[in-house]
Formats: C-alpha cells, structure tokens, sequence
C-alpha cells in the first residue's frame, strides 16, 4: 500500500468531479488547491471538458500521461464506486472520497465494494463522506472549507465533515495555525489511527485535536497512542456519550459510539485530554500549542480575585492538576509584591488594587524560580 506521505505531500493531484460552475463543491475545491498554493500539478476532470479557473479539463483520469498520487472524488454517489476504481486502476495512490451517501445512510455494500476496487489495485481511501484534508507542508488546501488557512502547529482530526470547518473558521478567529486537518468521515479505509501515526512523526505538529464518533479497534488505537512522542498532547472530544447522541452518530457516518464509560477510562489510561466541547476544546489546544512542557507539576495559581482564584483551584482538583503548597517557597516569591491584607497562599491573591505593575513583578519572580513549573494568571 502507498506511504502516507503522498496524501500530505502529494506530487500531483487531480479533482475527479471538478466543475465549471462556480459554488458547487467540485469547483470550491480545485479553487481552494490551486489558491492554497500547491506547487504540484493538478489536472481537473469533467466530462465536459473544457477549462476551469484557466486550467485545462481532461475528461477522464485515465486520458492523463502522467503520475497522480491524489485524486478528489467529487462526483454524485451513484458514479462514485466506479470513479474509485478507475482512479485505482489509473495507478492512483490515495482518493478522496467527499462524495456522500454511503453507510451513513445505510449503503453498506456500495461502500465496500468502493474499498475493496481500490485495495485490489493498491490504492487508499479517505472517505467516504468527508471535506477533504489540509497539509501546511505541502502546502494544499483539498477541501471545501475556508480557503484562507494559517499554518502552525496543530492537527485537526475530525470524523464530522461540518465541524472539521467549523474549526477551520474558529482557528483562524483565535489565530491558531494548522499543521493539517483531516476528515475521516465513514472510514471506510483511513481511520484516525492511520492519520496519527503519519502525524506522531511530523516535526511541526504539537498538539492534535480530536474528534471521534466511534472507534472500530479500540485496542489498535490505545496501542498506538502509548507511542505517540512525550512532546506531543492529544485533546479529543468524544461524541455520543448519551443514548439520544449515540443513536444521532450511528445516523451521521454510521459509527458505533461505544460505551461511554469505557472511552472515559480508556482516554486517562493513556494520557487523551477529552473535552467537554469545542469551546473547552479549543482552550486546551490553543495552551498547550503555545506553551511549552512543564518540567515538574508545581503549579501556581495568581490572580487579584479571591473567588475567582477558588474556581480556578476547584478546576486543577478536578484535572489532576498540582498545586503546590510549600508555604516557604510561597512566602519567599510572593510575599513582598503584595499588600499585608493579600494573601501568597496558593491561589495567590494579589487583591484587587493590584495592577499591571504588580501582576508583571509577581510573574517574573513565578517565572524565575525553578521550582514553580507553570502559571495559571488570572485577572
């Protein structure tokens, strides 16, 4: 089977399905590819051929001469099986398939039939039922989300089309870059397990990002998790955890969401950060993309509000967070950037007449003792 690289890195890429009409899928992804920069060749097709966006249209992959190791497929779910395996038997290394209307509705047989064409030819499948994938190293942009996409350091895995592209659009609001997103949607081939281990060897990605309905080996995934590198995070939401949400997933891209109790405990076995939601979501991954690794677990707590300062202690109770409480320690960084009626207790409680002066003074010192490893500030 082909390396992983060629779907993050391809050579050259064609869009099967791509369209003259400017607003239809077909069109907004050769447009995405061709504006995100790609440096490869990229040969849309249409029966019709013709020209789009001033690029010649072959009307079928099969008329190309040269190599492809990526093609879209954005045709109806019809014709879809058979643009598989022409694609397969064109040499194609990895199809995109965006198309929906598989097992997320039901058609189980056409989905393996799609999966088993092009495993008989040697080639992979993204899909079915996806929004395509984003690789800042190649630099491509496949899909028919936002167009604009700022690089970085985080991995977006997502098995929901819709809100894959909503966090491209809440990314670019917080000004988080990407180092790729990748929708799995019905897996019929790729599984996030395949994504991860392309991405555990990526020297841009930090953090990865995670959203999952269900998972088909569990047992494969926590395995490959255990490897994953010591500097690298995982957050992932979980979708499914009540009766009602399971039976929304099976509907959605036709997984089994699984005992949520077990996702739970498996997730802190192997270190998984899993968020309530995207909001907290995104919280946790904006830190820990900018942050580096704490080296010891003493954390420290400032901030002008002692009720605040309270919930954020309640907060580290909860996740497992340490707060120091070596009093000297305490009294010997703090003690002298604060009035008598404050309080350098953990939360340390700067009152509320302190400032920026004293907020800067009461950081540089946290900052400059080795034996407080991270700072919650809070004002």
């Amino acid at each position: 089977m082909a390396d992983l690289k060629y779907l993050f890195n391809p050579r050259h890429v064609a869009v099967v399905g791509a369209s003259h009409k400017e607003g239809k899928i077909g069109h907004t992804v050769l447009k995405n590819i061709v504006e995100s920069g790609y440096k490869g060749k990229v040969y849309p097709i249409n029966p019709k051929g013709g020209e789009i966006l001033g690029i010649k249209v072959h009307e079928s992959i099969s008329s190309i001469d040269g190599e492809i190791d990526l093609a879209l497929i954005v045709v109806p779910a019809s014709i879809a099986v058979s643009a598989v395996e022409e694609c397969a038997k064109k040499g194609v290394k990895f199809a995109v398939v965006i198309t929906s209307g598989f097992s997320e509705i039901g058609n189980i047989g056409a989905e393996k039939e799609m999966a088993e064409k092009a495993r008989a030819n040697g080639m992979r499948i993204l899909g079915p039922n996806v929004f395509g994938i984003y690789s800042a190293s190649a630099p491509i942009n496949a899909t028919f989300g936002p167009s604009k996409i700022r690089p970085g350091n985080i991995a977006v895995i997502s098995q929901s089309g819709a809100l894959g592209i909503a966090m491209i659009g809440k990314t670019a609001d917080e000004n988080m870059g990407l180092s790729t997103i990748v929708s799995i949607g019905n897996k019929a081939d790729i599984t996030e397990a395949d994504i991860m281990s392309y991405v555990f060897n990526d020297e841009i990605t930090k953090v990865i990002f995670l959203y999952i309905e269900g998972l088909e080996n569990g047992r494969e995934f926590m395995d490959l998790v255990k490897k994953k590198p010591d500097d690298m995070q995982i957050v992932a939401i979980k979708a499914g955890r009540s009766k009602v949400g399971a039976r929304a997933v099976a509907s959605h891209t036709g997984s089994l969401a699984g005992s949520d109790k077990i996702f739970d405990a498996a997730f802190k076995q192997i270190g998984i950060l899993r968020a309530e939601n995207l909001a907290e979501g995104f919280n946790w991954v904006a830190t820990l993309a900018a942050c580096p690794k704490p080296a010891g677990k003493n954390v420290v707590i400032i901030t002008n509000g002692g009720g605040i300062g309270v919930l954020a202690a309640d907060a580290c109770e909860k996740y497992g967070v340490t707060l120091t409480s070596d009093m000297e320690l305490l009294k010997k960084t703090f003690e002298d950037v604060m009035p008598k009626f404050g309080s350098y207790k953990n939360p340390v409680d700067l009152t509320g007449q302190a400032g920026g002066a004293e907020y800067r003074e009461a950081l540089e010192r946290a900052l400059n003792e080795d034996n407080i490893h991270a700072i919650i500030a809070l004002y």
